[in-house]
């Protein structure tokens, strides 16, 4: 989503703790909410800018790359 403000995506946050990469990523952009999301589980699909899934395994470690959207 190129409207965005603020960082978008976090690749560096994949492998780290869910709730290290929720903090961090509300502390680099201020203007979205983090939301943890365990893999496997459904997520509503509309695209917004202050939205960030952090998908993580069953022992809560962030999977893939987490981005506005």
């Amino acid at each position: 989503m190129t409207d965005c403000k603020g960082k978008s995506s976090w690749p560096e946050l994949v492998g780290v703790k869910g709730t290290v990469a929720e903090a961090t990523i509300e502390r680099e952009n201020p203007l979205v909410d983090a939301i943890i999301v365990p893999e496997g589980y459904s997520v509503i699909t509309d695209a917004r800018c202050d939205r960030v899934w952090v998908w993580v395994n069953t022992d809560g470690i962030v999977k893939q790359v987490p981005h506005i959207g």
